[in-house]
């Protein structure tokens, strides 16, 4: 077998949507557990001097967890229209195949970059809730501003794999 053979085997339509919809759901995932433990720790310190302030940390601990799970959906769907879980799986061509990758990017790289920092800011906001118990909910929407880029990022993935 020739090098340009087996090329051929390995760059098709499927593997490479296939290569899409695992890094959206890598990447996401990836930046979600980062996050999640990077504000699991700030919480640990937390809960230690005062365990009643658990679930207050908890939420902003859940927070970045979201884009993980957009990650998953737009594999989903990848794999989905792909006719995966049909039994039936499509052969796409080169081109198809490389739009559902292409189509998977947005939610991979700003899933991973936007729960990253959107765990440093719940960070930040464990610390404000040590000192300020009751302003939970500005630490809360602080968090979420992070969070609107994500579900811009989701929406254009899944838009693209929708009406592809």
């Amino acid at each position: 077998m020739t090098f340009s053979e087996l090329l051929s085997l390995i760059f098709t339509g499927n593997n490479i949507a296939f290569a899409g919809a695992a890094l959206a759901a890598t990447l996401a995932c990836m930046g979600s557990a980062k996050a999640v433990g990077l504000v699991g720790e700030a919480s640990a310190g937390l809960v230690s001097e005062d365990p009643s302030k658990f679930g207050k940390a908890l939420l902003l601990q859940a927070l970045p967890a979201t884009q993980g799970i957009y990650g998953f959906i737009t594999a989903f769907l990848i794999l989905f229209k792909m006719g995966v879980f049909s039994g039936s799986i499509s052969t796409l061509t080169i081109a198809q195949g490389a739009y559902f990758f292409v189509a998977a990017l947005p939610i991979a790289v700003v899933g991973y970059v936007s729960a990253v920092k959107q765990g440093k800011v719940s960070v930040a906001g464990v610390s404000l809730l040590s000192k300020r118990p009751k302003e939970v909910g500005k630490a809360m929407t602080s968090a979420a501003m992070v969070e609107a880029f994500a579900i811009f990022a989701l929406l254009v993935s899944l838009l693209m794999i929708l009406f592809s």
